[in-house]
């Protein structure tokens, strides 16, 4: 029902904010972006036409790609508006979920989040989507932490499904649950992480990016090879096979022989396999063979997962146009 949608705000007007108000007026909420500092009527009026225009160009390039009927375009829009920094009390007051999205300087953060919470109801949710800034850097800032915690989007934010979501040493459980489930009603998948630098997905894909560009200063590969290898081996099974579960599917022992050769060979160690792939293989926790490694593989019938994961593999075959028919006799 429309009246269970919260009032959500967002503190900034920035492409995060633009990208999280394309998703949750999308879902049927209604969305202020609120301007997070001072502006004459002119700069505020260049900024809300600006941001209303780029959300309403990402509504339009979603229908076109089929995602809706383009006539439905304007109604999503009329969901979102642009609010001048005066009426934040106003605002605030009514909003039950609230996402920061200034630039990444800390002592902005921190004033904008301390008087954001200030003006919030008790009972809403507040959430930086800082990439960079611990939880923990910002909630001394913030009234109440007990409702305070990252929310890491990665953008498109209307488009990836991923948010990965970390709370600090003070974020009370029930608000990881109560954001866990708004996100999921909006077609979003969260994660929980801990509060440690790069969450997950930026610390996998440092390392994959530097290693790339690293190949490239080596002359491996050309950019163009390297990135086409990406897409039809690396990254074409890590879109079916998370990267532990792809572990455990060609076991564990694999990995540690693998990194021991690659370490000799290339000479630094961070190839070098972490500890946990030694202590796994010392417990018979190997993968799906053995019945555990990362997962538990215990109650499965591994014949029928085996059968699902290759059959994703296949479906991503035919949407890359890869799946060919068999040359039969003549």
């Amino acid at each position: 029902m429309a009246s269970d949608r919260i009032p959500v705000a967002c503190l900034g007007a920035g492409r995060m904010g633009r990208g999280i108000a394309v998703q949750f007026a999308y879902a049927g909420h209604n969305v202020v972006l609120l301007d997070a500092k001072p502006r004459d009527p002119t700069a505020f009026a260049k900024l809300e036409t600006e941001a209303l225009a780029e959300i309403g160009a990402a509504l339009r390039t979603l229908a076109e790609l089929g995602l809706f009927d383009p006539a439905q375009a304007d109604a999503i829009l009329t969901r979102v508006r642009v609010a001048p920094d005066e009426q934040a009390p106003e605002i605030l007051a009514r909003a039950g979920l609230v996402f920061e999205g200034v630039p990444e300087i800390l002592d902005l953060k921190r004033d904008i989040l301390a008087r954001a919470s200030a003006l919030m109801a008790p009972d809403a949710i507040l959430a930086s989507t800082t990439s960079t800034i611990l939880v923990d850097d910002l909630s001394p800032a913030v009234a109440d932490p007990a409702r305070f915690l990252n929310a890491h989007w990665l953008n498109p934010a209307y488009i990836i499904p991923l948010v990965e979501v970390s709370p600090g040493r003070h974020t009370a459980p029930e608000t990881v649950a109560r954001l866990h489930a708004i996100l999921e009603s909006v077609g979003k998948v969260p994660v929980t992480c801990a509060a440690t630098p790069g969450f997950i997905v930026p610390r996998l894909q440092t390392l994959a990016m530097n290693e790339a560009a690293r190949m490239v200063e080596e002359g491996v590969a050309s950019a163009e090879e390297i990135d086409k290898a990406v897409k039809y081996g690396f990254g074409f099974r890590f879109g079916v096979l998370g990267v532990l579960e792809f572990i455990d599917w060609g076991g564990g022992d694999i990995l540690y022989h693998a990194s021991r050769y690659l370490t000799g060979a290339l000479g630094h160690e961070r190839y070098r396999a972490p500890e946990v792939i030694e202590r796994n293989m010392e417990r018979g926790r190997i993968g799906l063979h053995t019945g555990q490694g990362f997962m538990d593989y215990s109650g499965l019938d591994l014949e029928s997962y085996r059968r699902q994961r290759l059959g994703a593999l296949v479906e991503r075959l035919r949407a890359e146009g890869l799946a060919k028919p068999p040359v039969l006799p003549d």
